[in-house]
């Protein structure tokens, strides 16, 4: 998650020197502080003795967690590992990524804005016809933040679904598939990209759905291309008004026209992002609801 999380909770020399903006109180910095953004804060820490105890103040990293941080840390660890933490430890606690559901998912703080990130491996999915070889496969890789993909070599019926349940904090989240055409591997220290299943994506659009158990939906579709390439494919947002109630998210990827087979492409994740974020190549579908 880079170095300024260390830096949050390692202590730096003090600036050569004194006087200037080191007489201020540490008061009237952490007010200023307040308007910083995360990682401003432990650059501005570094300053001097001063503005690294304002920015070690509980004051401003309570304005920089989600009001919910409390169900946050519980998801993330037991209850004595919180125990005399202060608040920008949490913060750093936070951000490092914290599974659920054995494994099989994770989420954690986005550090600029203090967003809550999600990711859903493929082995939380509902993927139909998973457990039968001759059409689906969990293969290993280094690409997945899992280690694992569920690749699809044929079939006539492609459904993917999955759900989550989760005390989000207050704002408005994107939803993301991403996939990718093509097997990809290594052969001599070089990615290649195995596109010898790729076949049946360009008669028919996929379609995604989302809804939440608030009422709200999105349904979208796109045709898949661009074999060799992870995309993260951009279902729809939705809006999250109250942080401790849980939202309750259903979501699916489908190609259900059975008048022909479809296969050669790699099911990594589900990401949720804070709208506006987003990781990796991005494709926005086309919204049809």
């Amino acid at each position: 998650m880079g170095s300024w999380i260390s830096s949050i909770v390692r202590k730096e020399p003090a600036a050569a020197g004194g006087g200037g903006l080191g007489d201020l109180p540490e008061s009237c910095i952490a007010e200023v502080l307040l308007h910083l953004d995360p990682p401003e804060v432990c650059r501005a820490a570094r300053l001097n003795r001063a503005f690294r105890g304002a920015a070690s103040a509980g004051v401003v990293w309570e304005t920089k967690l989600p009001k919910n941080y409390a169900y946050l840390m519980e998801m993330a660890t037991d209850e004595t590992a919180m125990t005399g933490l202060c608040k920008k430890e949490i913060y750093a606690r936070l951000c490092r990524p914290n599974p659920l559901d054995g494994g099989t998912k994770e989420f954690w703080l986005e550090k600029n804005r203090g967003g809550i990130c999600m990711s859903i491996s493929s082995k939380a999915l509902l993927i139909t016809g998973i457990n039968d070889k001759r059409y689906w496969a969990f293969l290993p890789t280094e690409e997945s933040r899992f280690k694992s993909i569920a690749y699809l070599r044929q079939t006539w019926w492609f459904e993917v679904a999955g759900e989550v349940d989760f005390c989000f904090p207050a704002g408005t989240y994107s939803l993301f598939f991403r996939l990718h055409l093509g097997l990809p591997s290594k052969r001599f220290g070089y990615r290649i990209c195995n596109s010898e299943h790729i076949h049946g994506w360009e008669k028919k659009p996929v379609k995604f759905q989302l809804s939440t158990s608030n009422g709200q939906k999105v349904l979208s579709e796109c045709s898949l291309s661009e074999p060799g390439t992870w995309i993260n494919y951009r279902v729809g947002d939705f809006v999250v008004d109250k942080c401790d109630v849980p939202t309750k998210l259903k979501f699916s990827l489908t190609q259900i026209d059975c008048t022909h087979t479809k296969g050669g492409i790699c099911v990594d994740s589900v990401f949720i992002f804070p709208k506006g974020f987003s990781q990796g190549k991005v494709f926005d579908t086309n919204s049809i609801l």
